[in-house]
Formats: structure tokens, sequence, C-alpha cells
């Protein structure tokens, strides 16, 4: 990756994200104020109208495309300078729906406090959408252009998981010749982006046994809670220091009275692994679980629901790319490995270099004080514009 991006023009860019800060953070207010929690369909599609519009009048978008998904609303596909798709795309990927149900506006209304905006779904990602979008506009004011073509890809559903998603990102890998990717989600805390984050899978395990008097005839009980409990201790043992795997048995239910011996209990099992390799052993340790009763009847439903995203020396070569560019902007971008996912994981198991928490920075993700710092919206900008013109 050869850096062609001088301090001048990273600047410039930055200068002009500033003179444009207004405009950017007033379709982030329409954004926010339009509704858009997972399912709902009509605020799905009155997001993708703002953002539509927005991008537009961009001279670099080649097209814009709404992907229907019944039941949620529609994913946004923005293309620019397709002329030089033959060399490749960079893929720039984030979402439009977020965990806050319809009337938390009216809730939480959106409030400016000194430097910080709050509201819910701006920190993650209304905010990183209108930024996406300024983008288009900003490659247009100083007439950049990268070497290859550049595809935004928003998503609306990524809040539970990406079914429909998910099948969208990997056809346009796959189809479109994709090189890199930036995932638009917003930074760790202090704006560290992510050049790891671990996989995650999701589990149902439900135990059958057998009901009997507590007080009278006790043996001729089989407990399923107790079968449970010795099941999460057996799974809690995977949490040992030095390795990336953590197993969590977040929900538990079961039995009827107190005076009755358990016929059955459930459990809903969160998996977190850094790699490849952890995910696959205790996915078949999970599925594989036998009763230590054998009288009872154990099943374990579920699976891998995102691979792991590796630090690998592809993802630092871009990351050290994107460092060097915020230098340029006088500040010092650091990075770290989260366990929580993203998209970007599922296209780093396609081979693709993925660069992630590109967002602006703020904090309070999914939270009641969800905010973003505005003065990083010009710097931010001018990152990710001059990145994507190096690239």
């Amino acid at each position: 990756m050869q850096n062609e991006i001088s301090t001048a023009l990273a600047q410039k860019l930055q200068n002009r994200f500033r003179e444009r800060q207004d405009r950017i953070v007033s379709l982030i207010r329409a954004l926010v104020e339009t509704e858009s929690p997972s399912g709902d369909e009509a605020g799905s599609r009155a997001v993708v109208d703002l953002l539509a519009e927005a991008a537009g009048g961009a001279r670099c978008v080649t097209s814009v495309e709404r992907v229907e998904v019944p039941s949620f609303g529609q994913h946004l596909v923005i293309r620019a300078f397709q002329e030089r798709a033959a060399a490749g795309n960079i893929l720039l990927v984030g979402h439009t729906d977020t965990v806050h149900p319809r009337g938390s506006i009216a809730e939480r209304p959106l409030r400016s406090e000194g430097n910080r905006i709050y509201g819910p779904g701006i920190f993650d990602m209304k905010a990183n959408c209108a930024l996406a979008v300024a983008l288009l506009h900003a490659w247009d004011d100083f007439d950049l252009f990268p070497r290859c073509g550049v595809i935004l890809a928003l998503v609306c559903d990524e809040e539970i998981g990406s079914a429909s998603g998910w099948p969208l990102l990997k056809q346009i890998a796959l189809t479109e010749k994709v090189k890199q990717a930036l995932i638009l989600e917003p930074p760790a805390p202090g704006g560290l982006v992510k050049t790891g984050r671990k996989g995650t899978g999701i589990y149902h395990m439900r135990v059958e046994g057998r009901a009997a008097h507590a007080g009278l005839d006790p043996e001729k009980g089989a407990s399923a809670i107790l079968e449970l409990a010795k099941q999460t201790v057996r799974l809690q043992e995977f949490n040992r220091p030095g390795n990336g795997i953590r197993v969590n048995v977040g929900v538990v239910r079961g039995g009827t009275r107190s005076n009755v011996v358990a016929a059955a209990a459930e459990a809903e099992i969160d998996v977190r692994f850094s790699t490849v390799a952890e995910a696959k052993a205790v996915d078949e340790s999970i599925l594989r679980s036998t009763p230590y009763d054998p009288r009872v009847r154990l099943e374990v439903t579920g699976g891998i629901n995102r691979p792991p995203l590796e630090r690998t020396d592809d993802v630092i070569k871009l990351y050290e790319l994107a460092r060097s560019i915020a230098a340029m902007l006088d500040f010092d971008l650091g990075e770290t490995q989260v366990g929580g996912a993203s998209d970007g994981n599922f296209l780093a198991s396609m081979g693709i270099p993925v660069l992630d928490g590109l967002g602006i920075d703020g904090d309070g993700a999914h939270a009641t004080h969800e905010h973003i710092i505005v003065d990083d919206i010009p710097r931010r900008g001018a990152l990710l514009a001059g990145l994507i013109a190096s690239l």
C-alpha cells in the first residue's frame, strides 16, 4: 500500500469537513429523529430515503440501490467510482438499524451539551451513516480518485445478527472484487480502531429430567436443574487465563415448584473466541455435551454466529496506513482488540483485510447516555477520505 496523501491535502480535507460540519450534523439529527429499530420497515425505509437523497448529488456516485428485506425494510448500497472497479472495490460497511425501540426519541430527545450530541442510536451508528455520505461529497470537492471503486453498504438488520445483511455483503465481496473492507462501527474508548474482534456463538441447552415429590420419593426423580448446574460449571471451565474463549451461561429457566424435582430446565449460552481454532474447539465441545446423569435427556442447539476477525499482517498494514494519515492530522490513531463482533467478522473470514471501528468517537452504545464528540467529525472524515484515496 503506497500512501499518496500529503499532509497538506489531509489537512485541507479536515478543513473541508469542518466547513461542512453543520450540514453533517443536520443530517445526523434527521437520521436519529427518524427511528429505525431492527424490524421496523417504515423506519428503515425513511432512513434510507434520507441517505439516498443526501448521496444522490455526489458526482462520484455511480448508482444507488435499495435492497428490499421483507419485514425489516431496506438495505442501501451506494456505488462510486465504478469506472475504476476493474481494479477492485473498497467496501465501506455500516448499518441503519438501532437497538432503541420506537418512542425512545420522545423519552430522550436529541440534545447538545458542549462538545457532545446525545441521542438514541447516534453513536451506533446513525452519525457514521451521515459521515459516509459526506465522504462522497468530499471526494468531489477535491477531485480525489481512489485506484479502484468504492461501495458503501448499509444493512438494516446488523443489531440482530445480519441474517439478510451478511448474504448481501458476501455477494458483494464475491462478485465485485472487494480488496479491503472498512467498517464504520463506533471506535473503542479513546477513539481506537479495532484490529481484532472475537467471534461469537449462541447456544440453547435443554434438559429433560424426571419429576418426583421432593419429600416423599426424591430418588425417583432426575433433576434437570441439577444437571444444568453441572453443565454450567463445566462450561465455565473454558474461561481460563491465557486463552481467548469466554463462555457465559446468561439465562436459565427450570422447575415448577420448590417441592418438585425439576423435570425440565434450559439455558441460553453466549460464547466468544479469538481464533478459528478456538471456535472449532468450543463449538464441538458444547454441541457434543453429554449428561452427567444417564437418566436425563440433554439437547444442545445453536452454533457459531460470527467468525473471529483476526489481527493478520494485512490488517496491520491497513492499520499502519490509517495511522500514518492520522499523524498528518495531528493525532495518534490507536488500536485494540475487542470482544464484540460486527459484520467485519464475516468479511475477515473470507480473507479480506478488515479495519473496524472507524466511526466518530463518543460513548454509550445501546445505552441512555449514547453520544458522539462533535469535534471528531472533521478528523474522522478526513482520515477516511484520505485512507480510501490511498488504497
